[in-house]
């Protein structure tokens, strides 16, 4: 089943009287339960595409059905219910509100969307939940500026699936993370990918790529071409963490393989 399907979709800015075609009739469908990253060279329109597919950003031309229904046909009031309640977001910056605490800043996405199945308490028992699934319950109540540069997008993580999203969106979530923070991340993002969260995310790291099931290479505003290296973790339990180990260094070594090939 489709989570998501982009066709033909440009994005053009209009810059000092100069037309600039940054996202040229890009086609490309995500699968429920895919966990896919875009890569590319800077300037190629990773982020742009992004941006344009989960309705940050109006495209130009083209169509971008999350469930099957266009969201580019979708008025603004629609289309923010939409992100609110069928998606969510992370971000290199992990910006959060410095007034409220950690587990505040979580819980508000879902106060705002107002559904009616799910009662203040339910909410509320739901992000506690997602605070120890992620490690972070310790620190619910501290004040953002308390908390680590991994806990915090570990908060983020949280925020992004109080709303229990279709589809999550991620441009550079590992970008502001020492190396060790990043794998930790992208193991959460995994697990959340394992039990169904379809994923898509930017990224400029061949690590955190390595991690996802496919591979979009963009150039100059088209997909250039895809690698698939299928599901990284296995649903055996016994499976050995230096099997892992192993198995995701091979992952590596294709991926790096297949990026020169693109010329990366």
């Amino acid at each position: 089943m489709e989570a998501l399907r982009v066709i033909d979709l440009c994005k053009t800015y209009i810059t000092n009287k100069r037309q600039n075609n940054v996202l040229k009739n890009v086609n490309f469908t995500i699968e429920q339960g895919e966990m896919t990253a875009v890569m590319g060279p800077s300037g190629s329109g990773k982020s742009t595409l992004l941006y344009s597919v989960s309705g940050m950003d109006r495209p130009t031309a083209g169509q971008v059905l999350v469930g099957g229904r266009d969201i580019t046909r979708l008025k603004e009031k629609e289309l923010a219910k939409v992100r609110l309640q069928d998606m969510g977001f992370i971000f290199q910056q992990m910006h959060m509100l410095k007034n409220l605490t950690v587990m505040d800043n979580i819980l508000l996405p879902a106060y705002q969307s107002k559904q009616k199945d799910r009662t203040r308490k339910e909410i509320d028992d739901y992000c506690k939940a997602l605070m120890r699934r992620l490690g972070i319950s310790e620190i619910a109540q501290n004040d953002i500026m308390e908390v680590s540069g991994g806990q915090l997008q570990r908060a983020c993580i949280c925020r992004s699936m109080i709303n229990r999203p279709q589809i999550l969106f991620a441009d550079e979530p590992t970008g502001a993370l020492n190396r060790g923070t990043s794998e930790e991340v992208m193991q959460e993002l995994n697990k959340l990918n394992q039990d169904g969260t379809t994923i898509m995310l930017v990224t400029h790291d061949m690590k955190v790529a390595a991690k996802c099931s496919r591979i979009l290479y963009i150039v100059d505003g088209n997909i250039k071409g895809e690698l698939s290296l299928g599901r990284l973790f296995s649903n055996n339990p016994k499976e050995k963490e230096t099997d892992l180990e192993k198995v995701q260094r091979e992952r590596e070594q294709k991926l790096n393989h297949w990026l020169s090939e693109m010329g990366w």
